[in-house]
């Protein structure tokens, strides 16, 4: 029996697998170790993991954990902490990027993204990722993900930039005003995940040419200031999450017009990663 773990900040995925064959699913609030004790760690674990494993069902022999976060540092930290809640033998943590590029490529190589509330890349050689730009959060970086994506319509809207009426649109949809806005963005916990959330007003909004030019120019940004340094525009370029989903018309146009070739979007890597392991074990 293998076990495999998608987590990020708030949600971690579980499924169980046999054979590539779902076995069953369960969901635990999100696991970081760089944010996280090992007493938070192992709470999780034992009290809302072990909680919901199957009547029936034998203990996970092989954990695969894939988690955001995740540093070569933490690994060994991590492996302990899952192998003591689970009674696994064989612990593998690895990083999301790593994850996605498993679930996307599997053995092939490829231009593995992410693309959520966050972004990141790797140039993945079948086996691992053997060169990434590093992403740098939405301050500084994160360009094609939802909270930067985020950042630069209310930034349009507040001043002013965008179609008459859409800021009152805007208002009362969320019933928040300019003060709102920045009070969220600077006083407010989380502000990536606040502007991530504005991705829901402007997936409303595609039809405005401003709105759906503005997330093209988003994606622009992604592959040419991530993309391009791997130089290897002749591998495919594959996505994994919200963002890259919803969008995926958009995200298309703009790979196509830096040169890129879009192989597939997926919205999450479970099914992948199942697939993944399901062959790996054969």
């Amino acid at each position: 029996m293998t076990l495999i773990a998608d987590s990020g900040s708030t949600k971690t995925d579980w499924c169980l697998a046999r054979g590539g064959e779902v076995v069953a699913r369960m969901a635990t609030q999100g696991i970081n170790p760089f944010y996280q004790s090992d007493e938070d760690i192992t709470r999780i674990l034992e009290d809302e993991l072990m909680s919901q494993w199957p009547d029936g069902v034998e203990d996970a022999h092989d954990v695969f954990f894939y988690g955001a976060g995740v540093r070569p540092e933490m690994t060994a930290r991590m492996r302990r902490l899952v192998s003591e809640a689970t009674g696994a033998v064989d612990v593998e943590v690895q990083g999301d990027l790593l994850g996605a590029a498993r679930a996307l490529f599997g053995k092939e190589e490829g231009i593995a993204c992410i693309l959520g509330t966050g972004a990141n890349s790797g140039l993945y050689d079948g086996t691992r990722i053997v060169q990434n730009t590093p992403p740098l959060g939405f301050i500084l970086g994160d360009e094609g993900s939802g909270a930067v994506m985020g950042k630069r319509f209310v930034a349009d809207l507040c001043k002013g930039l965008m179609p008459e009426g859409l800021m009152e649109e805007f208002k009362d949809a969320t019933h928040q005003d300019v003060a709102d806005i920045i009070n969220a963005v600077y006083r407010q916990p989380l502000p990536n995940r606040y502007l991530a959330q504005t991705t829901r007003f402007i997936h409303q909004h595609l039809h405005v040419e401003q709105v759906s030019n503005l997330v093209v120019d988003n994606f622009h940004d992604f592959f040419r200031r991530n993309l391009v340094q791997y130089r290897r525009r002749d591998l495919p370029v594959k996505v994994i999450g919200s963002i890259a989903f919803h969008f995926q018309e958009q995200l298309a146009k703009a790979a196509e017009m830096e040169g890129f070739t879009l192989g597939g979007v997926e919205q999450a890597p479970m099914e992948g990663l199942v697939a993944f392991h399901g062959h790996s074990s054969n």
